[in-house]
């Protein structure tokens, strides 16, 4: 799995129904010579070939996901392409199917790759397919689904787009959620916050292709046939975007795909991320350990926990090794509260909802979450607190202050314990129930599909649980030192009343 570092987790597409909904009415584009003949370029696309493939729902470009047929050809080209000599090649590895391992000794601090950006894929790169390309920026598309549809249209050229020997490395299903059925999330992720963002991913992806059909493809046919660009090739596209695409920092945040840096696999013990290095004008990465022949070399992915790792790149890290790892933690008002309906308004007016998830790591938890708890438990007498509370819940508090209510300290500790109980008994249920899971499938490769998924679900419920039985542990061990504070003080108020009596 070649992925890349620092991935953009954004809505998709959030304003682009009202920006082409706008452009659309009033603009048809009128073809001109230019666009003649780039409709020429475009041709292959809407061959029988690829119109039967698309049927079948399957892919007719790429490769298998741990293949290497088509990594010298690719090495080939970036070399006669720009890219300098390198001190790595594209290995299978036992950590990401595909990575690039060290072929010489790379010290600590050595600066490699050196990617030109002429072979950097952005929302900036030149279509083969001119006026499909200038259809879409006409149209004020944003660079996510611009770039998924570039990716297909080149893709579709074969051996006609100047990227064939990088798409045709690339993997033809990408390890994502995005090719989980509806029924694989509800079965192996039930446990699971990630099936929420798992099932809003999918829809944003289904959502942004359906609003490019109905807005522009359906009207540029020639342009855009739907027997390439399709469900299935989005997903495809996207799957590829969520795994490898990253943000350069150095080049004004530009997103972009580059390839070969994106063969380099995650490791959660580097810190190192991929950016423009403007003295050398390439694409970068330095190490911050050093390797010997034959080591894998890895970068970082980011700070991201095990559910995110798995929602974009579909691995999840061995339990235990990913510092950056958290749980999300349901968290809901109780609609028996007699002050139901004005902490549902303060919540609403700074942006939170009746229900909320809040990130528990095995370090602890954050501010919002004791400030949601807080005014989940906070009585009628309290009411001109709920604002204050909704806002510290919502990071929106000017003074950023930890505040603290000690009059409801207990009852806001208690109310989180229940709520980590509570998802503690789901995660335990489906670990019992999946050594007996019935996998119902008839043909050796659907079984091992299935294995795989099981155990990914597995592997992420056993570290999300562990997270919070250690959650359990710190608020057990609170409430009882709150308790026995108490009492103790009760005992020593008693004592001096004997006294006065």
């Amino acid at each position: 799995m070649a992925e890349a570092s620092r991935i953009l987790h954004t809505t998709l597409i959030p304003t682009f129904s009202t920006l082409t909904q706008k452009t659309l009415s009033s603009q048809s584009p009128q073809p001109t010579s230019q666009s003649r003949r780039s409709k020429l370029r475009c041709s292959i696309s809407t061959t029988s070939d690829t119109a039967r493939t698309a049927a079948n729902r399957t892919i007719p470009w790429g490769c298998d996901i741990d293949s290497l047929d088509n990594a010298s050809a690719l090495q080939k080209w970036l070399s006669e392409s720009g890219l300098p000599p390198q001190k790595m090649a594209i290995e299978r590895v036992d950590v990401g199917e595909r990575g690039l391992v060290a072929l010489k000794n790379i010290r600590k601090g050595e600066k490699l790759l050196f990617v030109p950006p002429s072979l950097v894929i952005s929302a900036e790169s030149d279509w083969s397919c001119l006026e499909a390309g200038e259809v879409l920026k006409r149209n004020g598309v944003p660079d996510w689904p611009l770039l998924a549809t570039y990716l297909i249209s080149e893709a579709s050229l074969m051996k006609s787009s100047r990227w064939n020997n990088y798409i045709s490395a690339l993997p033809r299903q990408p390890y994502s959620l995005l090719y989980w059925t509806r029924s694989e999330l509800d079965r192996y992720l039930e446990a699971s916050q990630i099936r929420e963002r798992a099932i809003e991913r999918i829809n944003h992806v289904t959502g942004t292709y359906n609003d490019l059909r109905l807005r522009i493809f359906s009207q540029h046919p020639d342009l855009f046939p739907e027997e390439v660009f399709n469900m299935e090739t989005f997903k495809w596209s996207f799957g590829i975007l969520f795994s490898r695409l990253v943000r350069l920092p150095s080049m004004d945040r530009r997103v972009a795909l580059v390839p070969w840096a994106d063969m380099l696999n995650h490791s959660c013990e580097v810190e190192t991320f991929l950016d423009y290095d403007k003295s050398s004008q390439g694409i970068v990465f330095t190490t911050d350990r050093s390797y010997q022949p034959g080591e894998q070399v890895f970068i970082s992915y980011g700070k991201k926990s095990n559910g995110e790792l798995l929602l974009s790149y579909g691995f999840v890290p061995r339990e235990g090794t990913n510092p950056s790892d958290s749980v999300e933690l349901p968290l809901s008002l109780e609609k028996s509260d007699k002050c139901y309906k004005e902490k549902f308004e303060a919540l609403r007016k700074h942006g939170l909802s009746a229900s909320e998830c809040f990130p528990v790591q095995i370090t602890g938890w954050p501010l919002e979450l004791m400030a949601y708890a807080y005014l989940a438990v906070s009585p009628p007498s309290m009411n001109r607190q709920f604002d204050e509370m909704a806002a510290a819940a919502s990071n929106k508090l000017t003074s950023k202050k930890d505040i603290r209510y000690p009059e409801i300290e207990e009852q806001a500790l208690q109310f989180l314990l229940d709520s980590c109980e509570s998802s503690i008994s789901n995660y335990t249920r489906f670990l019992q129930a999946s050594g007996s899971m019935d996998l119902d499938v008839a043909s050796p490769k659907q079984l091992n599909r299935k294995l795989f998924l099981k155990q990914l679900a597995v592997d992420l419920c056993t570290s999300e649980r562990r997270i919070l039985f250690r959650a359990q542990y710190i608020l057990r061990r609170k409430l009882r030192d709150i308790r026995s504070g108490e009492l103790r003080a009760l005992r020593l108020f008693d004592g001096f009343m004997k006294i006065f009596r």
